[in-house]
């Protein structure tokens, strides 16, 4: 299984995206090959941002890509990273950190509890977080 990064069902579905191809063919590889898999965290950001958010969850589907729930043993890594950036951000800034991006890194902690590359576009701080999840990226 291959966990896809938002990102990757943003481009794919975006005409005017520079990363669509890269997108696409990452999505019909793993959905022909391993298997492709997108956190509900992934679905939630998208629907943030969808005009009919009541159909994004049957569209990613219709892709032949599973929604698949953060298991538990995630939170736990998850909130270890999240507290490493945020005192990473306060000590680089001064400053309090912001509150976000929670949701990369429950992304990041489900393919590393589950042993699965991630497909992204922002490999930052999966890699500087997440060092021994493998990354697909452009």
């Amino acid at each position: 299984m291959i966990l896809l990064d938002t990102n990757v069902l943003i481009y794919a579905s975006e005409a005017e995206s520079p990363f669509r191809r890269w997108a696409r063919n990452v999505l019909a590889e793993a959905v022909s090959g391993e298997g492709a898999g997108t956190s509900v965290v992934s679905l939630a950001e998208i629907c943030v941002g969808a005009a009919e958010p009541d159909t994004v969850a049957e569209t990613i589907r219709g892709w032949g890509v599973a929604i698949l729930d953060v298991p538990p043993a995630a939170a736990e890594p998850s909130a270890r990273a999240y507290r490493r950036y945020r005192q990473r951000r306060r000590d680089e800034a001064t400053r309090e950190a912001p509150a976000m991006p929670l949701p990369d890194f429950f992304i990041g902690a489900h393919a590393e509890v589950m042993g699965w590359r991630i497909a992204t576009a922002d490999e930052g701080r999966f890699r500087t977080y997440f060092p021994s999840v493998r990354l697909v990226t452009p």
